[in-house]
C-alpha cells in the first residue's frame, strides 16, 4: 500500500514520500522492520517516541509521533507529527486490516460489559447469525472457541481479530469497550453499528483523575465514535444514564431506553421462579412473559440491555425477547454451576467489596434455606479491602467460609487472618479445593453455594507461580462426587 493511500483523512505525506510502500503499523519497536510504520505513542509510564531510533535501526522508514516528541530523523526517514498519534495508528491499522464483520456493535459501562456482550453474541446466534464476542473472557467464535483476556486489545491486535473473524464468516460481532480502550483510541476504525450503556461506578481511579474524568471516557463511544443516525441503547436502571442520554442525543443519535423505566424495553416486573426469574416486559404496546435461566436482578438489566442491541442492530423485537429464555450464564459471573438436593452452586467473579456485595444481594432472593460464600482476597494487592470484604460476608451470607484466592508472594494465613479479624463468624479452610469442597457437600434444599473471587480464572497463583485451578472444575468434581448430585452446564 502506498504510504498517501494509508494516512488517515486530513494527514498528507511529505512532498515526495507519498509513494513509500509500507505494508503495516505497530506501537513496539521490538517488531519494527522495513516496510512496518512505527508509531511512538505517549504513554503513562513512558512515551513510545524515544524508542523511535530503535524501530529504526530495524528497518522502519517512516515513523509518527506526537508533535514535537520526536528528536531529528535522518534524511531516509519520514517523520510524521500529529495531533493525536493513538488515533492516527487505530485508523492506519483499520486501513491495513480492511474487513471487518457486517454488523458490530459495542457496550461501555463499570458493571455488566462482559455479560452484554456475550449475552448479545448469544442472542444473534439463537436468530441464526454467525455471531462472536470480544472482551475480557477472550473472543468467543461460533464454534465456541475463546482466546485472548485482553478487554480492549491495541488496535493493531483489534483490527487484525475483526478481519480474521470476518474472513471466517462471522457477520456478527459484540463487545466489550473499556475506558482505558476509549480514552487511547483503541476503537477508532471499528464500523459500529449500535452502542450500549450499562452504569458508571467508581472505578478505574489509578488511570482517571476523576469520576468525570472516567465518564468522559465512556461517552467518547457515543459522542465521536458511533455517528449521528445510529442508535445509542441505554440501561435507565444504570447510575449517570441521564448524563448518557443527553449526549447521545446531542450527538443526533437514536436513543433506545431499556430497564424498569424504559422507553423501548420496559421491564414491568422480576420475580424468582424457583432457580430462574421471571421478567414481564413492554415492548411496542405488547406485553412480553420471559423465563430468564439467570439468577440475579442485574442480570436481568444485562439481558434487556443485550436484547436492546440487538434490536438497534435490526432484529426483530419478539424473536429477540424470546430468545432470551435460551441464555446462558457468562463464564464466571453469576454462573450457574450446578445443583444438588434443591441447592445451587454458583461461580462469580467479584473480588472487590461492592461487586461482593451486589454477588451475595443478587442470590439472597434464591435462597429459602442458607447462603453460603466461599472467598477470599488476593495477595500483593489492596489490603484495606480485606476486613471489608470480610464484614460483607460476616453480615450478609449465613454461612462464610474464608479460603486463599491468589495469595502471590504474600503468606496465605496472614491474608486470611486480615479478613477473618472482620468476620469472627467465619470458617477459615485454607485450601481452596477443600473448601468448596465443604460448602457444596453441606449444600441442602434452598441453599445457594456463592463462590466468589476468581470467576473464569483458570490457575492460582501461589508466590511466583500459577497452579491450574478453576472453581469451575472443582464446584463440578464437588457436586459428582457427591451422592445423587446433578452437575450441568
Amino acid at each position: 500500500m502506498r504510504l498517501a493511500d494509508a494516512l488517515p483523512a486530513g494527514i498528507l505525506p511529505p512532498a515526495g514520500a507519498e509513494e513509500i510502500d509500507v505494508l503495516g503499523i505497530t506501537a513496539a519497536s521490538a517488531a519494527a522492520a522495513p516496510g512496518i510504520i512505527f508509531a511512538g505513542l505517549p504513554g503513562t509510564k513512558a512515551d513510545g517516541a524515544t524508542f523511535i531510533p530503535d524501530a529504526i535501526s530495524r528497518g522502519t522508514r517512516v515513523v509518527i509521533a506526537g508533535r514535537g516528541k520526536a528528536a531529528a530523523v535522518p534524511e531516509a526517514v519520514t517523520l510524521l507529527e500529529v495531533d493525536n498519534p493513538h488515533r492516527v495508528l487505530a485508523l492506519i491499522a483499520a486501513k491495513f486490516a480492511g474487513r471487518q464483520p457486517d454488523i458490530a456493535v459495542a457496550v461501555t459501562g463499570t458493571s455488566g460489559k462482559t455479560s452484554v456482550a456475550d449475552f448479545t453474541r448469544q442472542i444473534f446466534a439463537a436468530l441464526g447469525r454467525s455471531a462472536a464476542s470480544l472482551g475480557t473472557i477472550g473472543v468467543v467464535k461460533p464454534t465456541g472457541a475463546i482466546y485472548g483476556s485482553l478487554t480492549t486489545p491495541d488496535p493493531v491486535t483489534l483490527h487484525a481479530t475483526l478481519a480474521g473473524l470476518a474472513d471466517e464468516g462471522v457477520t456478527h460481532l459484540a463487545f466489550e469497550a473499556s475506558s482505558h480502550g476509549l480514552d487511547q483510541h483503541r476503537l477508532d476504525g471499528v464500523r459500529l453499528t449500535a452502542a450500549a450503556f450499562t452504569n458508571l461506578g467508581r472505578d478505574h481511579m489509578d488511570y482517571h483523575a476523576n469520576v468525570e474524568d472516567y465518564l468522559a471516557a465512556k461517552l467518547r463511544l457515543f459522542t465521536e465514535l458511533l455517528q449521528p443516525g445510529q442508535t445509542a441503547v441505554v440501561n435507565t436502571d444504570g447510575a449517570y444514564a441521564d448524563r448518557v442520554i443527553a449526549a447521545a442525543q446531542q450527538r443526533g443519535l437514536n436513543v433506545l431506553t431499556v430497564g424498569s423505566t424504559g422507553d423501548t424495553l420496559r421491564r414491568a416486573t422480576l420475580t424468582t421462579d424457583g432457580f430462574r426469574q421471571k421478567m414481564s416486559i413492554t415492548a411496542d404496546g405488547k406485553t412480553y412473559e420471559i423465563l430468564l435461566p439467570l439468577v440475579g436482578a442485574y442480570q436481568a438489566e444485562n439481558a434487556l440491555t443485550a436484547a436492546g442491541l440487538a434490536i438497534a442492530a435490526g432484529e426483530d423485537t419478539a424473536r429477540v425477547l424470546g430468545s432470551l429464555q435460551t441464555l446462558k450464564g457468562v463464564p464466571g459471573r453469576l454462573e450457574i454451576i450446578g445443583e444438588r438436593n434443591g441447592g445451587l452452586a454458583i461461580v462469580d467473579y467479584a473480588h472487590k467489596p461492592e461487586a461482593l456485595s451486589a454477588a451475595l444481594a443478587a442470590c439472597r432472593p434464591f435462597v429459602t434455606g442458607k447462603l453460603i460464600c466461599v472467598f477470599g482476597c488476593g495477595g500483593d494487592r489492596d489490603k484495606g479491602k480485606r476486613p471489608l470484604m470480610g464484614a460483607i460476608a460476616n453480615q450478609e451470607a449465613d454461612v462464610a467460609i474464608v479460603t486463599d484466592d491468589n495469595p502471590r508472594s504474600e503468606v496465605p494465613s496472614a491474608i486470611r487472618a486480615e479478613i477473618l479479624a472482620a468476620a469472627p463468624d467465619a470458617i477459615e479452610i485454607g485450601d481452596r479445593t477443600e473448601a468448596i469442597r465443604h460448602a457444596v457437600g453441606g449444600m441442602g434444599k434452598g441453599d445457594v453455594v456463592l463462590v466468589a473471587g476468581k470467576g473464569h480464572e483458570t490457575g492460582q497463583i501461589v508466590g511466583t507461580t500459577v497452579l491450574p485451578f478453576s472453581d469451575h472444575a472443582e464446584i463440578k468434581k464437588a457436586l459428582s462426587g457427591t451422592e445423587h448430585g446433578q452437575a450441568h452446564e
